[in-house]
């Protein structure tokens, strides 16, 4: 057996990564979900992991190498493997690789009901990603593509946000919108899985019985304060030097918030509409949470800085409130687990 490791298409704008470290040597004995190497994008830096078990044979990408999507990292092979097999595979790869060759040109958002949502995955059971407060789709970059091998996977904006309208009246109305959005795409009862805020409009969608299950992810409206000086700081913020240090507690590790996150945010909220939208979202949204009847995995960032973890529920160590971005493999196999579990 020779297995490719490849580069990664974290989000829909990704082309290319460049490695930051390797975390494996090579001779090391490998198995699915361990992280080999950190790459880094115009976006974020995440960690590339295994998915074949066996031994790292070869280290292609260097260390400051950009490499485009889908173009070799490494190699892991069985040990029986001659060098000159992997040589062979590595030539192979090397002559026939056309970058963006692999890519789903047919993986674009669509907007229905005026929410822009990006499909991913034809399998398994339904299951639909809600983001928090002031983000969008593109914060489960790297949860789709985990999620959309078992599952036909759904990520949207909410109202207010991202490409969808910013009309969110009296800013009471998320969970009502989002189970129109079921309506339309012809979802009776998905697993819902949210972040933040949008984990507290998962919550209320599944308590009117549209929900298979439910994960929460540094859930707001579940007993634990929201720090006010981020979403204040989140909504007043117009300029790079007053947003970045207001995105940067959304992370354990400040280096994750970079010149081009920071931009993109800076563009979202020059947006006719936001200002207003996200103002009034934040005074009438946050509401507690109400009881459910499905099963629920709760799972929190151990550095949280915006809303403190509570009770039962999963700690990821090392991360802040966006675990499913900061410890995007311990989150996902987690979450896999759960809706294993759940099926």
């Amino acid at each position: 057996m020779i297995a490719k490791l490849g580069m990664p298409k974290w989000g829909l704008s990704m082309t290319e990564g460049r490695v930051l470290d390797w975390l494996v040597e090579e001779g090391a004995e490998v198995s699915p979900g361990d992280e080999l190497c950190e790459v880094e994008t115009e976006k974020i830096t995440g960690a590339v992991e295994a998915a074949a078990s066996g031994v790292l044979r070869r280290r292609i990408g260097n260390v400051g190498d950009v490499i485009p999507v889908g173009g070799l990292l490494g190699v892991i092979a069985d040990a029986a493997e001659s060098d000159a097999d992997i040589d062979a595979f590595v030539a192979e790869f090397e002559a026939t690789f056309v970058p963006g060759e692999d890519e789903d040109e047919g993986a674009q958002p669509e907007v229905v009901g005026g929410i822009r949502y990006l499909k991913q995955g034809d399998a398994g059971e339904p299951v639909v990603l809600i983001h928090g407060f002031g983000g969008d789709l593109n914060n489960w970059l790297f949860a789709l593509p985990a999620l959309a091998d078992q599952h036909t996977v759904y990520a949207l904006d909410l109202p207010g946000h991202g490409g969808s309208s910013k009309d969110v009246g009296d800013g009471t109305g998320l969970a009502e919108a989002v189970i129109g959005f079921l309506d339309a795409v012809e979802l009776e009862r998905p697993h819902l899985i949210g972040h933040s805020l949008g984990a507290l409009v998962a919550a209320q969608v599944a308590s009117q019985g549209r929900a298979a299950s439910l994960t929460l992810v540094a859930p707001a409206g579940f007993g634990q304060p929201v720090n006010d000086d981020y979403l204040d700081g989140f909504i007043s913020a117009e300029s790079r030097r007053e947003l970045k240090p207001v995105l940067q507690l959304l992370f354990a590790d400040e280096s994750l918030v970079t010149r081009s996150l920071v931009d993109d945010v800076l563009k979202y909220k020059r947006i006719d509409g936001v200002t207003e939208a996200l103002t009034t979202l934040r005074g009438a949204a946050f509401v507690d949470a109400p009881e459910v009847d499905v099963p629920v995995l709760t799972i929190w960032g151990a550095e949280d800085r915006i809303i403190p973890p509570g009770s039962d529920a999963e700690i990821v160590e090392g991360a802040g409130h966006s675990p499913h971005m900061e410890a995007a493999g311990e989150v996902n196999r987690l979450i896999d687990r759960f809706l294993t579990a759940a099926v």
